[in-house]
């Protein structure tokens, strides 16, 4: 319901097909998959976690952060969500403008016809637009020329704080990752001190098995989640058609690592008060 290609029942139809035993839908910013894919994962019989992926910024820095079993109705978490969804969408018209700057015959209806009913219109789907007119071949070209940080039709929108949406997440009963924290990134950011940081204010785990993170990057964030006490989660970041190189079950999460985030998000729910989601298990 964001930027992936397949609907979220056919997401999990899919899971279900690549021999995965459970799978998470992390659509950015919003629940509105939530209940299709769960009716599915009844269905079929497959392991299902409710989940988004929201994006947060801290020191000016982007993070996305997963967020787990959160009751998405709760309402200072969907005001800041609706504040981080109306900045995806409200970029839209400035880098459609950028990029008719750089002679690209382009509009905001090329865009919002490659978004159909998503429930988050952004970046992706200027690229997809992209790819449709010719200009480039994927997404990844789109990004790399013209959408990415620090080229020609890039524009900044709102993101949450990260302090502020780690709680957040707590007070509507969830919990929290931090996802592919190295994986686009020169320099390793967060480290070791950071992330104790963020551990603090309430983190729940790291995702360390991630398609953007070399084996040395992974041991050493294994390590780091190991010292700190965090879980270590690892996932496909699969998008459908929508992002190459990311195939559905590529990374997985271990057995017990899942329990220490069901576990959590338990106690996260007891603590708020909150009438949270409940994952559907295999």
């Amino acid at each position: 319901m964001s930027d992936g290609t397949d609907s979220p029942g056919e997401l999990v139809r899919k899971a279900k097909d690549a021999g995965l035993d459970l799978v998470a839908l992390t659509d950015h910013d919003t629940a509105a998959g939530w209940p299709e894919a769960a009716a599915a994962a009844r269905e079929i019989g497959i392991g299902f976690v409710p989940g988004m992926e929201i994006s947060t910024q801290l020191d000016d820095r982007a993070i996305h952060l997963l967020a787990y079993l959160p009751d998405p109705t709760y309402e200072p978490l969907v005001d800041e969500l609706d504040a981080v969804l109306l900045g995806r969408a409200g970029r839209v018209p400035t880098m459609v403008a950028k990029l008719q700057e750089l002679g690209i015959v382009i509009t905001e209806d090329d865009v919002f016809a490659q978004s159909e009913d998503a429930a988050a219109t952004g970046r992706p789907h200027v690229a997809d637009a992209l790819v449709a007119l010719g200009v480039v071949a994927s997404r990844d070209e789109a990004f790399e020329h013209y959408l990415g940080w620090g080229k020609p039709a890039y524009a900044r929108r709102y993101a949450a704080p990260f302090d502020t949406m780690v709680r957040l997440v707590a007070g509507a009963g969830g919990v929290t990752v931090i996802a592919h924290p190295w994986g686009r990134r020169s320099v390793p950011w967060p480290d070791e001190a950071e992330l104790a940081r963020m551990r603090e204010v309430g983190l729940t785990g790291i995702e360390v098995d991630h398609e953007d993170h070399a084996p040395e990057q992974r041991d050493r964030l294994r390590a780091i989640a190991r010292n700190l006490g965090l879980a270590a989660t690892g996932a496909s970041d699969y998008h459908g058609t929508g992002k190459i190189a990311h195939d559905l079950g590529v990374n997985t999460t271990a057995a017990d690592q899942v329990e220490r985030l069901l576990e959590a998000a338990a106690a996260a729910s007891q603590a708020s008060g909150r009438e949270t989601p409940e994952a559907v298990l295999p």
